[in-house]
């Protein structure tokens, strides 16, 4: 088997990273090319020693609060062809699930995540890193749809924290990483064009 092809896709919580992803998987199922996914959400660090008011408390828009290593562990794997134990996380328990799944590399593996341009230890995993570029009205927008309705927060806690944690982390940490970025996509996960380019060249690289 081939070395796979690593596409870190990365950008502001809520700015269409997950869509975009979803729309290159189907683009690459379309070539009859075998995907992996990895999400960065998976590799938030586990909390089960913690009382939950203190897990409620932590800033999850930090570097720190990802096991990055675990991450660096296992994109290391797939490159070598070997299979991953995929961890699993909860987002109302804030800590990780008990069970994991069995992962195989792919030709094609797209990894997703706020924080994936931000960690130098990782850029030279990446065959192409993409940045997802959406006006921070529109992010806030979406996150407090998708918080509310999936993980049963409140339009209060969801703004407060995105005024404590989100919008500070995001200028701190995800806005300067877009300049690692090789490509930077405006229109969100919808950039068809975007979608067009990369999927081309991600195949000429296969050949």
């Amino acid at each position: 088997m081939q070395t796979p092809l690593i596409i870190a896709i990365s950008g502001a919580s809520g700015s269409g990273k997950s869509l975009f992803t979803e729309n290159l998987l189907k683009a690459f199922s379309e070539q009859g090319r075998p995907v992996q996914i990895l999400r960065e959400d998976h590799y938030y660090k586990a909390q089960d020693h913690l009382p939950m008011a203190e897990r409620e408390k932590n800033n999850y828009d930090h570097p720190n609060a990802f096991e990055h290593s675990l991450l660096k562990e296992h994109l290391e794997q797939l490159r070598s062809g070997d299979e991953i134990d995929y961890p699993h996380y909860c987002y109302k328990t804030h800590t990780r699930l008990p069970e994991t799944e069995r992962l195989k590399p792919a030709p094609v593996i797209i990894l997703e995540g706020i924080m994936l341009l931000a960690r130098p230890d990782l850029l030279p995993l990446y065959d192409v890193k993409v940045f997802i570029d959406t006006p921070l009205d529109i992010c806030l927008m979406r996150r407090m749809m998708r918080d509310v309705k999936e993980r049963g927060r409140t339009l209060e806690s969801v703004a407060n924290q995105y005024e404590t944690t989100v919008k500070p982390m995001y200028h701190q940490f995800i806005e300067p990483s877009r300049f690692t970025a090789d490509v930077v996509v405006t229109q969100g996960g919808k950039n068809f064009i975007a979608l067009d380019v990369i999927s081309s060249h991600i195949k000429q690289a296969l050949q």
